[in-house]
């Protein structure tokens, strides 16, 4: 079957794929007026593209309305069964249609494997056919450049919550694919509990309201759908996610940026995210902890040994108690003062030894442990810090840097927390160097 036959005992959101863009819901960035994909269809040509985005939100039915429109024969593979076997068979009926074009529409596109997606790329690029992948990974990393260069990538989003309304509202009022006929009443919040349940996915959407009105109530020569099947058709709905493409990676990141910038609020709401669709939360507890040091740092001292508590507390409580420790690290490092300047401190240390690898160790700060040692001067004029006024061996002769080089400032306190009080003991310290080494000048 494809998408213009008729098949009454089809799923719903099957029988409901618009024919035209326009009955096409959502996607306005693309197929909205003056749009790329718009004026394709308008000017009834296709170019080979990449149709990125999650579930339910429109990619084959754009590939199948773009084949359509332009005129071309439409051949459909899925890359879980695909191999280059069937891609060869596919050119060959590329052949005998010429100078009929043709459409390729090759759905998870990213689970082609090199040698495949390789064997695609003469036909492509000599406009044998016209491929339109969809996937719901990044293309930049499962696409070959090769092939990605040949083809324009398009994201498509999940749906808003007012877009699946309406694409249930329509399914509810037409009578030759959709629930028309049945002549439903649908109370109040029904439908934006089913968007709400429904996570962007138009696919879901429209199956979740199938199953409901499997309970509706008669009310004369009407069908009533009410809030009290909900719980029944809905149940439980986990926020899933993909732990190993790009959620993972986002929503590890948006848990790094909120709380950086000193947002908890967002921070807990993607940290539920990620444990509720599965991750690990000892995956965020190591993002806390390298946080601590990379974010907040000597603005505030505490952050770090109360990210390794919290680790030690989920290790030791398990998970139910575990993450309210992680949630107590993760506000405390958002409301914390930020200060990055231990990262760039380090970094700048990095680059320091990268330029001048022959560093060595001054002669005063050597281990004597041998009579040898000694005679070659080893800790000779090595001053004890305990030893001396207020715990300081003041002076730029003790400053501990590598002889020949110019001393270099790595590590500059910020004014923010508990480096304001550290940037105050490092000038006052620069004062004492100042006076000692006015003292010994001739």
């Amino acid at each position: 079957m494809d998408l213009f036959s008729t098949a009454g005992q089809a799923p719903l959101a099957y029988r409901m794929r618009p024919r035209s863009l326009d009955d096409y819901i959502g996607q306005q960035a693309l197929v909205g007026e003056g749009k790329p994909l718009r004026q394709m269809v308008d000017n009834a040509t296709v170019r080979s593209m990449i149709l990125w985005g999650p579930p339910g939100v429109g990619k084959t039915t754009l590939a199948e309305i773009l084949a359509h429109a332009s005129g071309a024969a439409l051949e459909s593979l899925s890359a879980v069964m695909a191999g280059v076997k069937e891609i060869r068979a596919v050119v060959e009926r590329a052949r005998a249609l010429s100078p009929t074009p043709m459409v390729l529409f090759l759905d998870e596109i990213h689970r082609l494997n090199k040698s495949q997606q390789d064997a695609l790329l003469p036909h492509v690029e000599s406009g044998l056919f016209t491929l339109i992948g969809a996937t719901t990974e990044n293309p930049s990393f499962e696409v070959n450049s090769a092939l990605l260069s040949r083809a324009r990538v398009y994201v498509l989003k999940p749906l808003d919550q007012q877009a699946l309304i309406e694409v249930m509202q329509q399914a509810l009022a037409d009578t030759q694919n959709g629930l028309g006929a049945r002549r439903i009443r649908v109370e109040d919040g029904v439908l934006e509990a089913l968007a709400r349940a429904s996570a962007g996915d138009a696919r879901r959407a429209l199956g979740l309201l199938e199953t409901a009105c499997d309970f509706t109530t008669a009310t004369g020569a009407e069908e009533t759908l009410t809030p009290g099947v909900l719980d029944d058709v809905i149940g439980h709905q986990a926020s899933a996610m993909d732990k190993q493409g790009d959620d993972y990676y986002d929503l590890l990141s948006a848990i790094h940026k909120s709380i950086r910038s000193s947002r908890p609020d967002a921070a807990l709401l993607y940290i539920a995210r990620f444990t509720q669709g599965g991750g690990d939360p000892l995956d965020v507890i190591r993002r806390l902890t390298a946080i601590a040091s990379e974010d907040v740092g000597n603005a505030d001292p505490r952050a770090l040994p109360l990210a390794m508590a919290a680790w030690d507390a989920y290790l030791r409580l398990g998970d139910y108690e575990g993450q309210r420790a992680m949630a107590h690290a993760a506000i405390h490092l958002a409301v914390a003062p930020k200060s990055n300047r231990i990262d760039r401190a380090w970094k700048a240390a990095q680059q320091f030894v990268r330029d001048q690898p022959q560093v060595e160790v001054p002669a005063y700060l050597r281990n004597a442990p041998t009579r040898l040692m000694e005679e070659l001067g080893h800790g000779e004029g090595y001053r004890y810090a305990h030893s001396e006024p207020d715990g300081y061996p003041a002076g730029s002769a003790h400053d501990c840097w590598p002889e020949g080089l110019p001393p270099t400032r790595f590590y500059e306190p910020a004014e923010l927390g508990h480096e304001k009080r550290f940037a105050a003991i490092m000038a006052w310290r620069a004062e004492r160097d100042a006076e000692v080494d006015g003292q010994r000048r001739p």
